[in-house]
């Protein structure tokens, strides 16, 4: 699932694709939405928020268009009559506007709601670490809400914090030294851990490919995510895979088990 950078910058080609221009087809591929027509409004903006994107429309009333690239989602956009580098049969969303064409493929959420009900959708949400109205306090506050929960459980839930996905879970938990399986209370000092995360996402969100050691070269931009049984870069240990989360529900974690001791 893409990490909430990744929705950023998806965020930012839409809007420059469609804000201010007027929609003359819409295509929602959805069952409950299949009706919709948006044809002649107008595209206000496109925002993200943690890890859901919403195109605002104005047209017999303002509208938002919520959507979700879960596991396989993407949006693209192509000059009109271009053709699609992704088969048709897999679009949920299109919207046309002049000579530009933006295509939602395989999106996980494709819902339409009058704007003001986008609390709805996004209003569980925790504090977004790419958003103009971050709150660390708050942050910090719901992130230390359970002290005995797990802590990769506690960074992965969008309640918390929104935009952290598997990479940046286990990146952070290894730059501030704790097992990602440790309570969530064992963290001596979480606005620190806050404060890297906000750090790490805005660092990287112009950037195609996630980079938290400082070497964008490939196999050399990451601490421990993707790297099991491999040794630490740090210490040398071979680094550990597992699985963290409720059942039917786990995401994958590495860490190394010198660097981070379990607490």
């Amino acid at each position: 699932m893409p990490e909430g950078d990744a929705v950023w910058r998806t965020a930012q080609r839409l809007a420059t694709a469609l804000d201010g221009r007027t929609l003359t087809r819409t295509d929602l591929r959805v069952p409950q939405h299949a009706t919709a027509d948006l044809s002649g409004g107008t595209v206000i903006e496109t925002v993200s928020r943690g890890k859901h994107l919403l195109t605002r429309v104005r047209h017999d009333r303002d509208w938002t268009l919520h959507t979700h690239l879960k596991m396989e989602g993407s949006w693209r956009v192509y000059r009109r009559g271009e053709r699609w580098s992704r088969p048709a049969h897999l679009a949920r969303v299109v919207l046309d506007a002049g000579e530009v064409s933006a295509v939602g493929f395989q999106l996980g959420i494709v819902d339409l709601l009058p704007r003001e009900r986008e609390d709805d959708v996004v209003g569980h949400l925790g504090p977004d670490l790419l958003g103009p109205d971050w709150d660390e306090a708050e942050a910090v506050r719901r992130l230390t809400a359970d002290p005995g929960r797990p802590l990769g459980e506690a960074l992965l839930d969008q309640r918390n914090l929104a935009g952290i996905g598997t990479i940046y879970r286990s990146e952070l938990c290894f730059l501030t030294g704790y097992d990602p399986r440790s309570a969530a209370g064992a963290v001596t000092d979480p606005l620190r851990m806050v404060r890297l995360a906000h750090r790490l996402l805005v660092l990287n969100r112009q950037h195609p490919a996630i980079c938290t050691t400082g070497d964008t070269r490939r196999g050399r931009s990451l601490w421990v995510y993707g790297r099991g049984t491999e040794r630490c870069r740090r210490c040398g240990t071979p680094i550990e895979r597992g699985e963290l989360g409720d059942p039917g529900l786990e995401r994958v974690a590495y860490w190394c088990p010198s660097c981070q001791p379990r607490q």
